[in-house]
């Protein structure tokens, strides 16, 4: 069986202490981390977010443990200078026009390309990239991989609110990203030929000067010999963007699966999948999702035990079984916004909503444990 590694990326908002608001501070932190975290932490469009990524991992196990220690890191730094991190797809109520740009060549050129609709882009997501065997393969599976990420999706949904209003999604930070150009679902590609020509074609033209300012939801990417999904919000506790990437890896896995026994699963329009999409955004894991085979509505709960039974034979070859059923829990528990919006419903106050979310992304993590 193929190896399909795993490497993930959080993006984390930089919270002030006193008023709960974002803070443009991401320089305090990398400084006060580089003995330790140097190699993993990056700089984002915002000052106010800071990007930790893994390195390869070759099963979720050990993506876990790197993660637990990455993230008792990040947030004791993050302690000693008197700042907090936070997951969540966006701030509860922090305003983009307050947030500082970070002055480096790619995000200015990016702010000059797109001017306010990149300014207001305070969003923060989780990347996962995938191993796969080749980028032929990668197109492939991308093609089949589009059905399943409103379900993936709806898992993840962590961003109700929106510069201090409950904006009535589960997921808001979509909606926002979806000013970008060159987002959301990608299109069916009949092969790597025909994806290539489609890059070389915005390069040739001044569009792009590379294919990382293709934003789609999912990507063959560029550089690397991974599939990255790229659709879903940063979660709020490490088991959920644990369950989220084995659930990942075991989709890339079965699909790959199928199609060394020369079989697939049925392609659909980008005008469906979109449907779908939407819905996700709207209710999570509240929503109906359409069964296109069926023609029907159905309840998100079905069509989790659908997916789960669809993945269930690379399950344990993954060793994954636990990570993938923690999606039981997120359904039992509530998606971080429903969570939030549980908050906000037995306060009235955005502030305590922030102090839930900082608390749940520090959950299991104890400030004086001293990390491996």
């Amino acid at each position: 069986m193929h190896q399909f590694t795993i490497g993930i990326e959080e993006e984390y908002q930089i919270i002030d202490v006193e008023s709960r608001d974002l803070i443009s501070h991401v320089s305090k932190i990398i400084e006060g981390g580089k003995a330790v975290l140097s190699e993993n932490l990056k700089h984002e469009m915002h000052e106010s977010m800071i990007e930790m990524e893994t390195g390869i991992c070759q099963n979720i196990k050990e993506a876990r443990a790197e993660l637990t220690n990455l993230r008792r890191h990040l947030i004791n730094t993050a302690h000693e200078q008197g700042l907090r991190v936070s997951g969540g797809g966006t701030h509860p109520f922090s305003h983009w026009s307050d947030n500082n740009i970070t002055q480096g060549e790619r995000y200015i050129k990016i702010v000059d390309d797109m001017g306010d609709v990149a300014r207001e882009n305070l969003i923060f997501g989780l990347h996962v990239h995938i191993g796969i065997p080749n980028r032929e393969e990668g197109v492939r599976i991308q093609n089949v991989m589009r059905y399943f990420l409103p379900h993936v999706y709806a898992l993840s949904t962590n961003s109700p609110f929106w510069i201090g209003r409950y904006t009535g999604f589960k997921s808001y930070r979509q909606e926002i990203f979806v000013k970008f150009p060159r987002t959301g679902i990608p299109s069916y590609f009949n092969s790597l030929g025909e994806f290539d020509s489609y890059v070389d074609l915005l390069v040739k033209t001044g569009t792009i000067d590379n294919a990382k300012k293709i934003w789609w939801d999912l990507r063959v990417h560029p550089f690397y010999p991974t599939i990255e999904f790229r659709i879903c919000d940063m979660p709020l506790r490490i088991d959920e963007t644990v369950c989220l990437a084995a659930i990942m890896q075991c989709l890339v896995a079965k699909i790959y699966k199928l199609h060394q026994q020369n079989l697939s699963f049925r392609s659909y329009r980008r005008l469906l999948l979109n449907e779908n999409k939407w819905r996700a955004s709207k209710s999570g894991i509240e929503a109906h999702l359409i069964d296109f085979g069926k023609e029907e509505s159905v309840p998100y709960p079905h069509l989790l035990k659908e997916l789960l039974e669809f993945i269930d034979d690379v399950v344990d070859e993954l060793d994954c079984r636990k990570e993938v059923e923690y999606a039981w829990t997120i359904l039992e528990n509530g998606t971080g916004a429903d969570r939030q919006l549980q908050i906000y419903k037995e306060t009235g106050d955005l502030t305590k909503v922030v102090d839930y979310m900082i608390s749940e992304t520090e959950y299991g993590i104890t400030h004086g444990e001293t990390a491996s």
